[in-house]
């Protein structure tokens, strides 16, 4: 997947969105919003979907940054994360900031988009 990192883990469901959360916190991030896709679908279509959840992490001090070198870029922000089970198993996939920059077009974001995208890789790796 060219604009994310994907990782099955060895974790139940909650267990896997609650250590992701724990991991974000020790790389910077804070949630901005949490959005229980399973619920949204029973409320709004009346359909039962597998249990999914996407989080919306920041870190203030690099987005200000890139903010700073480029306005519109919030419409990249916050950076994804998902957590979802499918076929019995949990899995965990992470925006690309470093991949998905380059849509804009501006160098001067580069380096901020390696830093977020590393720290982001480390809360993947810090999955069981």
């Amino acid at each position: 997947m060219k604009y994310g990192y994907k990782k099955k883990v060895e974790l139940g469901f909650d267990e896997a969105v609650v250590r992701v959360k724990e991991e974000l916190v020790k790389e910077g991030f804070g949630i901005l919003m949490e959005i229980d896709v399973r619920e949204k679908f029973r409320e709004k279509l009346e359909i039962d979907f597998g249990k999914y959840v996407i989080l919306g992490a920041c870190n203030p001090k690099f987005a200000h940054e890139i903010l700073l070198k480029e306005m519109d870029v919030g419409l990249l922000l916050p950076c994804n994360v998902v957590v979802y089970e499918f076929g019995g198993e949990v899995f965990v996939s992470v925006i690309s900031p470093a991949n998905v920059i380059g849509v804009v077009e501006n160098d001067e974001l580069t380096e901020t988009a390696l830093v977020v995208d590393e720290r982001l890789r480390k809360v993947i790796d810090g999955l069981c």
